[in-house]
């Protein structure tokens, strides 16, 4: 069955958006910084992780919504986008200043350099740096990179990527209203559908009555 011959709009492939990569990087390596940073407090631990989970999970739940309700669709990427820039952005830039550590500003040539990093899964012929040193090698070593490096540059890394998932969202968002107006929703579509099976019944009724059908 394609695309046209069911109501259902299209849906799912959530694990193909970069969005989702980046809130699924953002959540893992969440958990290794309260782990390895905020091991005796236990609430913000638990504040942090649940808002790095929801950017991940309304990513996805918003794709599957997509199937009956892009209104459903845009309320839930807009619920991971918020969980992200108005929930766990603030904690990270709470425990830098609480702990008299820089918040890099976004343009900055660190912040710049860590978002260049982060812009690609893998990054490959990196120079070689001392034993005692730690670098980024790309999204999919954020956990790792978080894990051992300095709390100062862990946190600003995770700033960093959290902006990048809140830029892919927003985009995403606007993606999703363009299509919407284009496209309309399931109701729309239910209608266009309830159309065209009548206009076949009509032509089916027409070419019995002509004789062109036994």
């Amino acid at each position: 069955m394609n695309a046209d011959d069911t109501p259902l709009l299209p849906h799912g492939g959530y694990r193909k958006l970069r969005s989702y990569a980046v809130a699924q990087a953002i959540f893992d390596a969440t958990v290794v910084f309260c782990r390895r940073f905020l091991p005796h407090d236990r609430r913000t631990t638990d504040q942090m992780v649940q808002a790095a989970r929801s950017g991940v999970r309304n990513v996805s739940e918003g794709s599957g919504a997509a199937a009956t309700s892009r209104k459903s669709e845009m309320m839930l990427t807009n619920v991971a986008r918020a969980s992200l820039n108005d929930e766990l952005l603030p904690d990270y830039e709470t425990f830098l200043r609480q702990n008299g550590m820089r918040v890099w500003p976004k343009d900055s040539r660190f912040a710049l350099a860590m978002r260049e990093r982060l812009r690609h899964d893998r990054v490959s012929d990196l120079p070689p740096t001392p034993p005692e040193k730690v670098q980024l090698t790309g999204l999919a070593g954020l956990a790792d990179f978080v894990g051992k490096a300095d709390p100062e540059i862990a946190g600003n890394a995770m700033i960093c990527a959290i902006h990048q998932a809140v830029y892919l969202l927003k985009r995403q968002i606007e993606a999703q209203g363009r299509q919407f107006m284009q496209d309309g929703g399931f109701t729309e579509k239910m209608y266009r559908q309830r159309q065209k099976a009548r206009q076949k019944q009509k032509s089916d009724r027409s070419d019995r009555s002509d004789g062109r059908y036994p």
